[in-house]
């Protein structure tokens, strides 16, 4: 998914981004009363880019306002939706698991993550866990965060993460490597008292 939505991407903002240096340098050449082509409605820097008459023509239409109100809204939302998608990460659904007999199994990428939450958080000092699953259903890949109590080691904490909890999960779900992005936080918490 996150392979066609880059692709998807690359293919939109290429696309507009030839539209718009298309447009302005059409523009712009016959803004500096250069050569344009016959076709181009605008061809020196004495014309306007609407006449009196195109400004006016649907002005008294009722049908006019609401639908240009409701193209531009239209257009707002979709923009909205394709900026916040750029920001969500693509997570697994699913892994494959290969069997050895040829048609694999799967596992449900939710699972996988709730089960490494609760080997994580079964760690000594660590007080919560949340794990993503991401990369690729035969290669995937965890992000790992861990909210460590204000008395544990960050050290200890990664050497159980991966010799137990991640450890685990590769061994259950048959993967030759698990690569893990971890990030470590503290509890907050109040300065202790010397007395």
């Amino acid at each position: 998914m996150t392979v066609v939505l880059r692709r998807v991407n690359r293919i939109v903002l290429g696309l507009i981004g030839l539209v718009l240096v298309a447009l302005g340098g059409a523009v712009l050449a016959a803004g500096l009363d250069l050569p344009v082509p016959s076709w181009w409605p605008w061809s020196g820097p004495s014309d306007v880019l609407l006449s009196r008459a195109d400004r006016l023509r649907w002005r008294d239409e009722g049908w006019w306002w609401p639908v240009v109100i409701a193209v531009l809204g239209v257009l707002v939302l979709l923009s909205l939706w394709w900026l916040l998608a750029q920001f969500r990460r693509a997570r697994l659904t699913e892994i494959l698991i290969d069997t050895g007999d040829g048609e694999g199994a799967t596992v449900r990428g939710r699972t996988l993550e709730a089960v490494l939450e609760a080997d994580a958080t079964a760690q000594e000092g660590v007080a919560r866990a949340r794990v993503a699953l991401t990369g690729r259903r035969t290669a995937p890949r965890t992000r790992v965060r861990l909210l460590l109590e204000p008395y544990a080691s960050p050290g200890a904490a990664l050497t159980s993460l991966s010799t137990e909890a991640l450890a685990n999960a590769r061994t259950s779900a048959g993967l030759t490597a698990l690569p893990t992005e971890a990030r470590l936080r503290a509890v907050k918490h109040r300065a202790r008292r010397v007395t």
